[in-house]
């Protein structure tokens, strides 16, 4: 382990995190993994690493400096902090760490999905915290990859580039100038607007499990989700749920890129349709669909993605018609209130802002 590394954090030991802090840890990087339930992270600890399977079938040992439960051990050493959870626990996690967070830190959301170093940062400010570290979110994760066992994980595919933003913009070119020490796939974003409008689980996520309910629970999710779940037709609803995004987007002022030309930055996947598109991404082969409803998903991607986009589509006068009966299906399925539970504009820290107002607010910071 190379004694003058980036020391670094990852907040989640799920399928990202596990593959994220393994990945790195193969690669020199003195990595601390954090889970806030330690029966996770058990038998991490007693092996002292996780077992990553890159993209190219290599099996490998990454040594951890330590696994905790311990949120303020966890932030104690790190120059960079790696959040890979469900967007839902981004605001628990930015109260748990407020009183720990230094100012020359720079915190990740990977990825922040939509408004999530907006949460973020209202979060830390809601809890008094006096530091100034630079919130980041990406666009999307870097890898599509699961974990495989219980200090197991597998990468099926990197992604070519993924773009990156601070809240305030005056800060991403240092953040990102940190993080391409480790991933130099990162690139700067324009804003967290741009991150958070062109989030594209927000388009593939909550639709195509919600219309692949019955076959999910019949078999467990035992099919290919994106080979098999993609037909002509679900592909038809991912393709309105796009538009109303780039509507919306236009709306705020921003030029969204469409789930095609996502596709084909990120994966080098192109075709006539959506459906092409998705079906020439040779890094969604494999992946298995959710074993059951009670998934991210939809916990995730609803709230965290489809109500704020159609929350900003509220205050700047676009119908999301499509969202809307996908966030009310999701709603039904498990029997809560995602509208209310969401990321609102007030929770946001944004509610009635003007287009000119949210973009100072984002670029500089202030209100």
């Amino acid at each position: 382990m190379q004694q003058d590394a980036l020391k670094i954090t990852v907040i989640g030991a799920g399928h990202g995190g596990k593959s994220m802090a393994a990945e790195m840890a193969v690669r020199g990087f003195p990595v601390t993994l954090f889970n806030r339930t330690e029966a996770s992270i058990e038998a991490i600890k007693l092996r002292g690493g996780i077992e990553i399977i890159t993209e190219d079938g290599v099996g490998a040992f990454g040594p951890l400096v330590g696994a905790t439960s311990d949120l303020g051990e966890a932030l104690a050493d790190a120059r960079l902090v790696m959040v890979v959870i469900p967007a839902s626990g981004h605001r628990d996690i930015a109260l748990g760490a407020a009183p720990y967070l230094r100012d020359d830190q720079v915190v990740v959301l990977n990825p922040g999905r939509t408004g999530g170093a907006l949460e973020f940062t209202a979060g830390l400010t809601h809890a008094g915290c006096t530091a100034r570290p630079i919130i980041c979110e990406a666009e999307t994760f870097l890898f599509a990859a699961r974990s495989m066992g219980p200090a197991q994980a597998r990468i099926f595919r990197t992604k070519y580039s993924v773009p990156l933003a601070a809240m305030p913009t005056t800060r991403t070119a240092e953040a990102v100038a940190l993080v391409q020490q480790v991933y130099p796939q990162f690139i700067p974003a324009k804003s967290v607007l741009h991150t958070s409008l062109n989030n594209m689980g927000a388009i593939f996520h909550p639709a195509l499990t919600l219309l692949n309910a019955g076959w999910i629970e019949r078999t467990g999710g035992d099919f290919e989700f994106y080979m098999d779940g993609v037909t002509p037709s679900t592909a038809k609803v991912l393709e309105a749920l796009d538009r109303e995004r780039v509507t919306v987007a236009s709306a705020v002022g921003i030029r969204a890129q469409t789930a095609e030309e996502w596709l084909s930055r990120a994966y080098n996947a192109e075709g006539g349709s959506l459906h092409e598109a998705m079906h020439a991404n040779q890094g969604y082969a494999g992946i298995k669909a959710p074993p059951q409803l009670r998934h991210r998903y939809i916990f995730e991607d609803v709230p965290c993605s489809l109500v704020p986009i159609a929350e900003f589509g509220h205050q700047y006068g676009v119908e999301t018609v499509t969202m809307h009966a996908m966030v009310r299906l999701a709603s039904i399925v498990h029997g809560k209130d995602y509208w209310r539970e969401g990321r609102t504009m007030e929770r946001l820290g944004i509610k009635g802002m003007s287009v000119q107002e949210l973009h100072r607010y984002v670029d500089t910071g202030e209100r």
